[in-house]
């Protein structure tokens, strides 16, 4: 392979649930002021599954768009990272492969490292195709993220899938240059495997989230990186938009740049028109923000973006992305637009309703109620088994 072979994401999509809560609801419901969602935490609505919808039927559901443009016939590895997974063996990426009818002879694997679990899994696939240029590697990051039940965390929930189509030559976006690494042991969130909901501990994962923002940062520049003023747009993990807009301050600071509003929204602000309104979708989350970069940033042709992957407990990763020419024409904005839109709002008791719900656990055969408007569903569960299918 030549050393002047570009790799990177030649195509990009996302989907999310059938149903949304808009924060107007909640904040109604639970006596809220709703300034301090809208402008304290950025966050206007967040979606919500149906009992029939789960991180495989989002993911396929992400991935069959990518997989219909390019056909199947050069995907030769499938990683999917989550840290919602559904069976703490088999990978939920070999569902998907079922559900989108992929050729046998196609390795599947599952990355977990928190929120941070996607970017791990692209540079797996860069790597992949940088030893065989002929393949293609399907990345997929989906979940849900779930808090307690009126705990300060309720908010910031949210749900999504994003399937990246990793190549050389790509049509969107060339990996470049080097990465800025941080890896911290702190316990900022968190969830063990006898909980459905993650711990938080706010003060801390804030501060370690600023922490890992310049510690990568500043790994990336020793390493040769980029000057500050060769990026566009910045698109950071966002657990809620505002945290994005802080945690930019923190690099303009550590730069030593201008940190005024203006700054800010430029940098800023075209990367959270998705997660505003999905909500936090943990693995996928930086991957929104980067779509909405691309489909709201004017002449991106050759320009550079900065992404910065954070996961808690922690590791973090910072690093750039250069524009191919002519990636207009590849996006995917009437559909995410469509994804988006499309999803049912319901009212806090229906909310309510669907989180008190559980799936048994003994065994038994349970038929779940049709409810998705997706490709894509969980049909039932058999002696311990989950049943997908077509919808």
């Amino acid at each position: 392979m030549s050393a002047e072979t570009a790799i990177g994401i030649h195509d990009l999509s996302f989907r999310t649930t059938s149903l949304v809560l808009n924060h107007t609801e909640l904040a109604r419901s639970n006596g809220t002021d709703v300034g301090k969602y809208h402008k304290g935490l950025g966050q206007h609505a967040m979606s919500v599954p149906t009992a029939d919808e789960d991180i495989v039927t989002m993911a396929a559901a992400a991935a069959l768009p990518l997989v219909r443009r390019h056909g199947p016939d050069r995907i030769r590895t499938v990683v999917l990272a989550t840290e919602s997974s559904i069976d703490q063996s088999k990978a939920a990426g070999v569902y998907v492969h079922s559900l989108l009818g992929l050729p046998p002879h196609v390795r599947v694997v599952e990355v977990k490292q928190a929120c941070y679990g996607a970017t791990a899994a692209l540079q797996f696939a860069a790597g992949l195709v940088h030893r065989d240029p002929e393949q293609q590697v399907l990345v997929i990051a989906s979940d849900i993220s779930r808090y307690d039940l009126d705990s300060p965390g309720e908010a910031t929930q949210g749900a999504a899938a994003a399937a990246m189509l990793v190549s050389a030559d790509p049509a969107l976006l060339e990996l470049t240059g080097p990465s800025g690494l941080f890896t911290a042991d702190v316990m900022d969130f968190w969830r063990p495997n006898y909980r459905a909901t993650a711990l938080v501990n706010g003060k801390e994962s804030v501060t370690a989230y600023l922490d890992a923002v310049e510690g990568a940062w500043r790994d990336y520049r020793d390493r040769g990186g980029l000057p500050l003023e060769e990026f566009r747009a910045f698109c950071y993990h966002q657990p809620y938009t505002r945290l994005a807009f802080k945690a930019h301050r923190a690099l303009l600071e550590t730069c030593g740049a201008r940190t005024d509003e203006e700054a800010l929204h430029h940098a800023v602000a075209p990367t959270t028109g998705y997660n505003e309104t999905v909500g936090n979708s943990y693995t996928a989350s930086v991957y929104l923000a980067l779509t909405a970069a691309l489909e709201n940033c004017p002449d991106l042709d050759g320009r550079t973006l900065g992404l910065f992957s954070y996961g808690s407990g922690s590791v973090a990763e910072f690093f750039a992305t250069r524009v191919r020419p002519g990636y207009r024409s590849h996006l995917r904005a009437d559909a995410h637009r469509e994804a988006v839109g499309a999803r049912q709002a319901i009212d806090y008791e229906t909310y309510r309703g669907l989180r008190r719900q559980s799936l048994p656990t003994d065994g038994s055969w349970y038929e779940l109620p049709h409810q998705t408007r997706g490709p894509f569903r969980l049909a039932a569960l058999r002696d311990h088994q989950r049943i997908y299918e077509a919808a």
